[in-house]
């Protein structure tokens, strides 16, 4: 004879149902913590989306417009393994935190930026023994209502038609490497490197490339 076997107890319908959603469940929290940590990624090191406040940016960006700032290009050049690459031109508009208070962020354009940063294998065998460098700085400032970069006028062909020609005269500022000069296309209201100074590129977030709000006026940035 056989040896009496012990019967399993029968699944039901609703058990098979109550397993399927604790999967269902299961699946739907893995696919919203993936979710969540591409957007803490995405938003920490490659793009984010501000609103713009205040008219010093005027007419180029109005407030209440949103912007998208890209940030890759300048994490990955704090890498050692992009050393010496700035991705940060001047004409461009940036975000970056203001000068006197991290909790603040301001949106400039880029008019001028300090000398590119040497290698640390780079040597000048030109120099002399305590000669400041060649191109070592860059001198920035503004007279009557122009700008001046290493005392050569720049045409600002970046400033759209109509934008207010007015602007607050400022004493000659020097830029080292790694530094930027700041300023709104709105010269007459506008506080910028004129009031804080050079901004150093620690502080700089990102390059703004892109207005999306208002639908109506989406385009990117230039």
């Amino acid at each position: 004879m056989e040896p009496d076997k012990k019967d399993s107890p029968p699944t039901t319908g609703a058990d098979t149902g109550e397993q399927e959603v604790k999967r269902e469940v299961i699946e739907f929290v893995k696919m919203v913590v993936w979710f969540l940590a591409l957007f803490i990624v995405l938003r920490t090191f490659v793009i984010e989306g501000y609103e713009v406040q205040g008219p010093s940016m005027e007419p180029t960006l109005q407030t209440r417009e949103r912007i998208l700032v890209l940030k890759l290009p300048y994490v990955l050049s704090q890498w050692s393994l992009f050393g010496g690459w700035d991705p940060i031109d001047a004409g461009d508009i940036v975000v970056f935190k203001s000068p006197g208070d991290d909790s603040k962020r301001y949106v400039k354009r880029v008019v001028a930026k300090g000398p590119k940063k040497r290698g640390s294998k780079t040597v000048g065998a030109e120099e002399h023994p305590g000669d400041a460098p060649s191109g070592s700085t860059v001198s920035v400032g503004t007279a009557e209502g122009k700008l001046y970069v290493n005392q050569r006028r720049v045409e600002e062909d970046y400033l759209p038609a109509g934008a207010d020609p007015h602007m607050k005269d400022s004493g000659e500022a020097t830029l080292g490497p790694g530094k930027y000069y700041m300023l709104g296309d709105n010269r007459g209201k506008s506080k910028d490197s004129r009031v804080f100074g050079p901004v150093s590129g620690e502080r700089l977030i990102g390059k703004a490339v892109l207005r999306f709000w208002p639908p109506r006026k989406l385009s990117l940035l230039q």
